[in-house]
């Protein structure tokens, strides 16, 4: 969202030359005004990152408890960095990862820092749909069959690191299997979801695993927090990715490819996509699938994905409806895509079943739930922080 130069002075307590002095200097982003170039306006989101930053210097207490809300790092992590507009995964951009590795070596890569880990002789845990499990969504039945499989795996608890790796690639694979409601695996994950899925194009399964390598880890989201806590609790790893998989299902979280869902179907019946954002704006409906708070100049997991779809499907009515779509977007919030539009995106351009966003996003987050378990179980520490009472005091 972009404001006035008013509005962001007043917001920071500030003069405009000071204003102009962040902008200059890289703290805040500002443009010009659609219509008026002389006339510049500023992002709301960089006003607000600062202004709690001048808070928190004043004031370190309220700084400890705005950690949890995209604020100071607060837990030591070497598997994700975000640097310079890239998603870098122990050092590798995700992007070239998601472009040139496979699955397992991401894997590998993410849970023992390098791509060698042997997986061909860790047994495979997999499932066939039952009639019980019909027309549920995904989570819902990966989240009934964890436990199951988890209390029959003898090796669940062994938590050394090379246990850990193997297990994860047993739970990986497990998801894969709930997805696809099969018994039966192909040689690569993502050669087992088209051949479920059956989308279009030949080329759908190494974009499948693109996505399945962009979402692989995030840093300290919502359910890799999640992972770590209960990790921290001494929990195997199936219980680990079970509270992954209840994080991520949320609607700010992963669960939000569902509203951008919504919004493609809203957009193709109609008929001006403008008019129907800016509808949605004067409502004070929210627009999803759009802004990062931690990408100023856009996600680089969506650019990647949009690339490869560009790259294979240039003459796809779906991928040259999201193209407009994105463009359109971009020019009347001054946002750009997420990684929730871009799994849209590829959904409606390979035409895969609805749901399936969520649950690519899910499948691939699973290896950084695993990575984030090994990095606690690691440490020992249990994560148990202490709660600030405001409550009435006892008389």
């Amino acid at each position: 969202m972009w404001i006035t130069a008013a509005e962001a002075a007043r917001l920071l307590g500030v003069s405009r030359e000071t204003l102009y002095a962040y902008v200059s200097r890289g703290f805040i982003r500002s443009e010009p005004l659609p219509g008026r170039p002389r006339v510049r306006r500023y992002s709301k989101d960089d006003v607000q990152r600062l202004r709690r930053r001048s808070e928190e210097r004043r004031d370190p207490e309220k700084a400890a408890g705005n950690a949890l809300h995209w604020g100071m790092p607060i837990l030591e992590s070497s598997i994700s960095l975000m640097a310079d507009g890239r998603l870098y995964y122990r050092g590798h951009d995700s992007s070239e990862l998601a472009r040139t590795r496979s699955i397992d070596e991401v894997a590998s890569l993410i849970w023992s820092g390098n791509f060698d880990t042997d997986f061909s002789a860790t047994p495979l845990h997999v499932v066939a749909g039952g009639r019980s499990a019909e027309g549920l969504p995904f989570v819902t039945r990966a989240q009934a069959m964890l436990p199951l499989v988890a209390a029959r795996d003898e090796l669940a608890f062994d938590l050394r690191p090379q246990a850990i790796a193997q297990t994860g690639w047993r739970i990986v694979n497990l998801l894969t299997s709930v997805a696809a409601e099969s018994s039966e695996l192909e040689a690569a994950i993502e050669e087992t979801l088209a051949a479920h899925w059956k989308p279009k194009g030949a080329n759908a399964p190494a974009i499948i695993r693109a996505a399945l390598i962009a979402c692989a880890d995030h840093e300290l989201n919502v359910s890799a927090f999640t992972a770590r806590c209960i990790a921290s609790a001494g929990a195997n790893p199936y219980s680990v990715v079970v509270g992954g998989l209840a994080a991520i299902e949320g609607v700010k979280h992963g669960g939000a490819t569902a509203r951008v869902g919504m919004l493609f179907e809203e957009l193709k019946r109609s008929r001006d996509v403008r008019k129907t954002l800016a509808a949605r704006l004067r409502r004070g409906e929210a627009v999803e699938g759009f802004g990062h708070p931690l990408y100023r100049d856009g996600d680089p997991r969506a650019k990647v994905l949009f690339e490869m779809l560009e790259e294979h499907y240039p003459k796809s009515k779906d991928f040259t409806f999201a193209r407009e779509v994105a463009a359109i977007g971009e020019e009347v919030l001054g946002e750009q895509p997420t990684i929730d539009f871009a799994l849209v995106a590829l959904v409606h351009t390979l035409r895969l079943p609805e749901g399936s966003a969520l649950t690519l996003f899910a499948i691939g987050r699973s290896i950084g739930w695993i990575g984030h378990a090994i990095e606690q179980y690691e440490t020992g520490a249990t994560i148990r922080p202490r709660a600030k009472y405001v409550g009435p005091m006892p008389r």
